[in-house]
């Protein structure tokens, strides 16, 4: 039987090994592959940003890179996609992107209905 000033060393010991196997544990994976995305956010909206054809490069490399990793593309990335070739004048590009968004965060689907029929409306 143990003593009781042997309790607290064995506290004292569990607690080290409980820290140990816990810090040796593997980071754990990312739900979503975010990179540059939202230093390219901070990007578009400063005042002296890059222009969108410098943001679709890069984040084009991103979407290439969470392929090849097989890694999801965050929330709100493809519409923010869509907003850059809408700039640019690529209606069919921004729409497949916006239907993307809508796919994959099926929350979105009101908004991303609103910003595709706000693109098909008649401008006046």
């Amino acid at each position: 039987m143990a003593t009781k000033s042997a309790r607290p060393l064995k506290l004292v010991a569990a607690i080290a090994m409980g820290s140990v196997l816990v810090g040796c544990a593997p980071a754990p994976k990312r739900l979503y592959h975010w990179e540059a995305f939202q230093d390219q956010l901070y990007e578009y909206f400063r005042a002296d940003r890059s222009g969108p054809d410098e943001q679709l490069r890069i984040l084009g490399a991103q979407v290439e890179k969470a392929r090849a990793r097989g890694a999801a593309l965050p929330p709100g990335f493809r519409a923010h996609l869509a907003m850059l070739y809408l700039r640019l004048g690529r209606d069919g590009e921004a729409k497949q992107e916006l239907e993307a968004e809508k796919l994959n965060f099926p929350e979105s689907t009101q908004y991303m209905d609103f910003l595709l029929k706000r693109m098909t409306a008649p401008k006046t």
